[in-house]
């Protein structure tokens, strides 16, 4: 549901990425303290405008959107069993919302300058013993080996269904955990081979893997 960006010429895209990010944090924190489904369903009804403002494909908002769709309609189907129709709407609301919110950033901001925005934001976690370098890395490259993730899943099930495999659970989790496995061989020799530091330190002349 993470998506890779899409260029476009749009007032979103052009906002700087660390207050995209900021935003993000701020309307995640907003939406849980709305109780109701009102307000909530207005909210998603502003996410769509959004959507439209940043002139993304419709068709790549829906495919990204999808899985999160059937996952909220399970949410409330377990609320219905429960007799709690009224909080099943909302906890569903404010799935979709998040998420959505989410995908647009991710879709509208490249993932060098949301490192650099995080980096910049982490700075003064420092003195905590946090690393800012090693944390905005490890969660920028979480946002861009979600969708990664998710083709491999669809790849692998399209092969298996071809085998008459598709309902195997070891069928698709093994050939994905050892995908997985090589895809992370592969980004660590990457960054290794681009001198980046761990300790963020980086030498004179080495690059940062998250400025190209």
């Amino acid at each position: 549901m993470l998506g890779l960006y899409i260029p476009r010429d749009s007032p979103i895209h052009r906002l700087p990425a660390g207050l995209k990010v900021a935003a993000l944090i701020v309307a995640g924190i907003g939406i849980l303290a709305v109780g109701d489904p009102v307000p909530l369903a207005g909210l998603l009804a502003g996410v769509g405008a959004l959507l439209a403002v940043a002139r993304l494909p419709a068709g790549a908002v829906v495919a990204h959107l999808r899985p999160v769709l059937l996952l909220a309609l399970f949410f409330f189907a377990v609320h219905v069993l429960l007799g709690d129709v009224r909080t099943g709407v909302i906890t569903v609301l404010r799935f979709v919302i998040l998420i959505a919110l989410a995908a647009l950033v991710t879709l509208t901001t490249r993932v060098s300058d949301m490192v650099d925005a995080l980096e910049r934001g982490l700075r003064p976690l420092r003195i905590v013993g946090i690393n800012p370098d090693k944390t905005s890395l490890m969660i920028s490259l979480a946002i861009r080996f979600v969708p990664v993730l998710m083709e491999q899943v669809r790849s692998i099930q399209e092969a298996q269904r071809a085998r008459g495999l598709e309902r195997s659970v070891i069928g698709v989790a093994v050939p994905l955990i050892v995908k997985t496995l090589r895809m992370a061989n592969s980004l660590t020799e990457a960054i290794e081979a681009r001198g980046y530091d761990p300790d963020g330190t980086d030498h004179p002349g080495q690059d940062h893997p998250g400025h190209r």
